[in-house]
């Protein structure tokens, strides 16, 4: 940033001009901004999230509402309609407001409506990078991942554009959890990528061309039962031996939270490598459980999570120390506290019903398709298909 002419002074020419209030585009501006709209919105007696930083809500004995804030993207939602409607207003006087209406799409996400709640997707996002990496006429394939060679193979000349659509397809697992663990295998090649590496990403591309339309559905009306299930694939990498966790967690019906990622440390058992995972699915279903108590949200009951080794359900509930397993870190074991205090409850599952499975290791088609529908990632009804009509 540069003085204005003619603002230069004679006698002091290295001086600068002191702001006396931020500049859109200076570093300062977005926490800048988030102030002044934060502080308004505490006068209007909203509450910030101390679970989350963007969130704001309040709550009393007739109404609740919830304003979820992305730089100058605002989403408001409510039990009240009247107490929405005041919000926008008062907003409008406030600040320049476009008011678009009902949420149909919003950073890159698209909400279509339906009958039993709506489903989140992200078609024209994955569009625009199939066209990015000249994609969009490339033939579909029925599953996301592929085998990666451990051989080595020719490094790639300019790596920007993997890194680019790689990162991009992070963004897309925000509604795809489909294709969570063939990305974050992806990802842990973005140091040096090969031409295999490369082909790997291509196949994610494929995959999401033939599955364009498909998203992950809301459930309007779900019982508000928290219950997850927990997996790992024990030395999964041949690389280093290390192993991939993955957890889904549930609101009633609805997937919230899920995850595909390769654990730090090597491990000796298939029980070490499930306990972790058990733990990390429990720290993510804490923090579910204070974003809802802070907006007032009542659940019901001791979340379950449901875990297909037996032995690492044994030890989330046993105090003893045994030889195979008292070298595992202390702070995976604040799972038996929440399991003795009744905050948790970890039961054994069938690998067949293991829901996380699809978050640790390839799979087959017809495996990955059952699973995929039981994270509620499905195609659009009809009435839905390229179309909006009635979304406003």
């Amino acid at each position: 940033m540069e003085q204005p002419p003619g603002f230069t002074h004679p006698l002091y020419p290295s001086h600068v001009c002191q702001l006396h209030k931020s500049l859109y585009g200076l570093k300062q501006a977005p926490r800048a901004w988030f102030n002044r709209l934060g502080g308004w919105l505490q006068t209007q007696g909203f509450s910030g999230s101390k679970t989350h930083t963007s969130l704001f809500y309040r709550c009393t004995s007739t109404s609740k509402l919830y304003i979820l804030i992305y730089v100058d993207d605002i989403l408001v939602t409510g039990n009240n309609p009247n107490e929405i409607t005041t919000v926008i207003q008062s907003l409008s006087r406030e600040f320049s407001v476009r008011d678009l209406g009902h949420a149909h799409y919003f950073l890159g996400i698209e909400v279509h409506p339906h009958s039993v709640g709506c489903l989140l997707s992200q078609s024209k996002y994955i569009l625009g990078l199939l066209q990015r990496a000249n994609m969009d006429g490339a033939r579909p394939i029925s599953t996301p991942t592929t085998v990666i060679s451990t051989k080595s193979s020719t490094p790639l000349s300019d790596p920007s554009l993997y890194r680019s659509i790689v990162g991009a397809l992070q963004y897309v697992t925000i509604t795809r959890p489909d294709i969570a663990f063939a990305v974050n295998r992806a990802c842990q090649y973005m140091h040096t990528p090969t031409e295999e590496h490369w082909a790997a990403v291509k196949c994610i591309l494929r995959y999401l061309k033939s599955t364009i339309l498909y998203g992950l559905t809301i459930h309007h009306h779900t019982p508000f039962t928290f219950h997850a299930f927990s997996d790992a694939d024990w030395g999964g990498s041949p690389e280093d031996r290390r192993s991939t966790g993955g957890f889904a967690i549930f609101l009633g019906k609805n997937l919230v939270s899920w995850t595909s990622k390769k654990q730090p440390t090597v491990s000796r058992s298939s029980t070490e490598v499930e306990y972790k995972a058990i733990a990390n699915a429990n720290a993510e279903l804490i923090w579910l459980q204070s974003l809802l108590i802070e907006l007032q949200i009542p659940t019901n009951g001791t979340p379950t999570l449901w875990c297909d080794n037996i032995g690492a359900t044994y030890l989330t509930a046993n105090p003893i120390f045994h030889a195979r397993t008292k070298h595992i870190e202390i702070d995976f074991h604040f799972v038996r506290e929440r399991v003795a205090t009744n905050q948790l409850k970890v039961s054994y599952i069938s690998t067949k019903d293991q829901v996380a499975d699809i978050f640790t290791k390839p799979l087959s088609r017809q495996r990955f398709e059952l699973l995929r529908t039981n994270l509620g990632i499905v195609s659009p009804t009809p009435r839905l298909r390229g179309s909006n009509k009635g979304i406003t």
